[in-house]
């Protein structure tokens, strides 16, 4: 139920706010559909925290490209 919630407040920033800020993500699948597909998979705990280990790592002089999401946390 929980997941729900936050699955719905990603999807609202990918509808309303992402389209405004513009691609600045440095993985794909990006931040928002990585942090979607994680709390799907694992529940919203583990997969907000994913998340956001996800979100720290997206910025310039980390490594960028494909990252999917774990098989098994």
């Amino acid at each position: 139920m929980i997941g729900k919630f936050f699955i719905k407040l990603i999807t609202i920033y990918q509808k309303f706010f992402s389209p405004m800020l513009g691609s600045n993500c440095r993985f794909q699948p990006t931040c928002s559909v990585y942090t979607k597909e994680s709390i799907q998979r694992f529940g919203a705990y583990n997969g907000i925290i994913l998340g956001f280990k996800r979100i720290i790592k997206c910025r310039p002089g980390r490594e960028c490209g494909y990252d999917p999401v774990p098989e098994e946390l």
